[in-house]
């Protein structure tokens, strides 16, 4: 099948041929004729499919035709929203690149950036309008935008929106938006919450599935490697003297992993950036354009903002800290062999993740290969739920500790089952506490206070002062005369005398040194 059998335009097809595509993809091949009979669609495809032509399209081949041409004015006919930054950048070129023959503005709005820019676009007139939900909302409220006229909505990565909570936000604009209008949804996984979704923005919907996620990553070569949490960035930096490891992406959990991990990087020399949610946009598409220049040979990133990351020719992906939920391990891995390329995704796993594998290769339904020709590999303890064998430790050894591991006395050796990413008990020593002094100074003090009630009971009665709590743990009185107490049985005339002739002697021996 050919674009040109698809029914599309001949500006539309010039400027897909000048993109360098020939034929349609499976999901471009599917989804551009329903678009185009104006029906509402839910889309499965994983990222690296041309999801992005299969809606783009269709929409701007009715934009044009529908439109009137004796007219400047531009309204917006089409809203597309997309959970991040870099996505909506890659969907906004995406629309220029194949309007490029006719006169349709595409514009795009997103946080993160000041908004006198964007303000200025919207007041010339746009077309086509892709933001993400937080700034449309901002734009919303302050009455500078007007989504009366949408014909076509489209949500893409419609499950990464659930994972950033942006539900709520997607409710509340699609009631900006009139009722009468073409819907399409698309997502790389369809749980029962898109679904639930689907039900109050489409109505009748297509649904279409294409090449399922886990297909994909049977394409791509995958390997895991079991190695310590400190051992990790040694591991890492062998691979990065392999050659073949010509761009390589590399994927953190936090944004301060992913700081410290470029800093290590930096200091053997190898040319790395980061981009994650506390990067400046000019950062992140300043990073994002120099690795696809091959200016930088490694890009670190966190799973938020490596979406809408469209490298064609990436190499390698690298989990170094495993992600959190199964579904994000088959994203990560859409991002190397796209349109049809080969890929490798290595992944580093660690005692403490080892839940996260098992929970992985559950999802994908098969299990890892293991990678052991490396230096900073060790075996790991796995848990029952795992259908990978676990070996067992040998029957001749007897005593095991609390930690899993065998402790024979007699080779002093321990077998695999050792947590070697944690610290081993430290054994109890017969030294004393430092706390002991403090005990017997208190038993003292209330064999001293039986003694004071006592004598309180049979007639000796004398003022009891109540001490403070800071009295066990405050230092015993000096000999200092000035801190020497004085007999009460003294008139107070002596006492005073005293006490002034002590303080006359102490300046005087202060005064000495003057």
């Amino acid at each position: 099948m050919t674009f040109e059998q698809l029914n599309i335009i001949k500006p539309i097809l010039e400027a897909v041929e000048q993109e360098g595509y020939l034929t349609p993809s499976p999901i471009q091949a599917q989804a551009i004729p329903v678009l185009l009979e104006g029906k509402d669609m839910l889309a499965s495809a994983q990222t690296g499919t041309g999801k992005t032509a299969a809606f783009a399209i269709p929409i701007i081949q009715g934009i044009y035709n529908n439109r009137d041409h004796n007219t400047r004015l531009h309204d917006i006919k089409a809203l597309i929203l997309a959970p991040t930054r870099e996505l909506a950048e890659q969907i906004k070129d995406s629309f220029r690149n194949y309007s490029r023959n006719l006169n349709i503005r595409t514009e795009v709005v997103y946080g993160g950036v000041s908004q006198r820019g964007q303000e200025k676009a919207l007041n010339r007139g746009v077309d086509v309008l892709i933001a993400t939900p937080g700034r449309l909302l901002d734009l919303l409220g302050q009455k500078l935008i007007d989504l009366s006229k949408v014909a076509y909505f489209v949500l893409d990565e419609a499950d990464r929106m659930l994972d950033m909570g942006f539900v709520h936000d997607v409710r509340r604009v699609v009631v900006s938006i009139p009722k009468e209008r073409q819907t399409a949804l698309f997502s790389a996984t369809i749980p029962k919450e898109i679904l639930k979704l689907a039900d109050e923005l489409l109505n009748n919907p297509v649904r279409i599935e294409v090449t399922p996620p886990e297909a994909m990553v049977d394409k791509i070569k995958q390997s895991v490697f079991h190695v310590t949490k400190k051992d990790k960035i040694n591991l890492l930096l062998d691979l990065l003297v392999d050659p073949k490891l010509a761009s390589v992406l590399v994927f953190t959990r936090t944004k301060h992993g992913a700081n410290k991990l470029v800093k290590d990087l930096v200091a053997y020399g190898v040319k790395v950036n980061a981009i994650h949610g506390n990067k400046s946009q000019n950062q992140r598409q300043q990073a994002l354009e120099d690795f696809k220049k091959k200016k930088l040979r490694v890009l670190v990133a966190t799973d938020i903002a490596a979406r809408g990351i469209d490298i064609d020719e990436l190499s390698h992906v690298i989990n170094y800290d495993l992600p959190e939920t199964a579904e994000t391990y088959v994203h990560r891995m859409g991002r190397t062999g796209r349109a049809g390329l080969s890929g490798e995704a290595y992944s580093f796993c660690s005692q403490d993740e080892n839940s996260l594998l098992v929970a992985i290769e559950k999802h994908i339904k098969m299990a890892l290969p293991v990678n052991e020709k490396h230096d900073y590999h060790v075996s790991i303890r796995l848990n029952a739920e795992s259908n990978i064998p676990v070996k067992k430790p040998s029957s001749s050894t007897k005593n095991t500790n609390r930690s899993g591991y065998n402790a024979n006395k007699q080779t002093g050796t321990r077998d695999a089952y050792k947590r070697y990413d944690q610290p081993s008990r430290k054994p109890k020593t017969d030294k004393k506490s430092d706390s002991e002094p403090l005990a017997r100074f208190r038993k003292e003090y209330i064999a001293k206070e039986a003694n004071a009630d006592d004598q309180f009971k049979f007639g000796n009665k004398k003022k009891r002062v109540t001490p403070s709590k800071s009295t066990f743990n405050s230092p015993k009185p000096s000999n200092n005369k000035i801190h020497r107490r004085f007999d009460e049985d003294k008139p107070i005339s002596e006492r005073n005398s005293k006490i002034q002739d002590t303080y006359f002697k102490s300046t005087k021996k202060s005064n000495r040194g003057l």
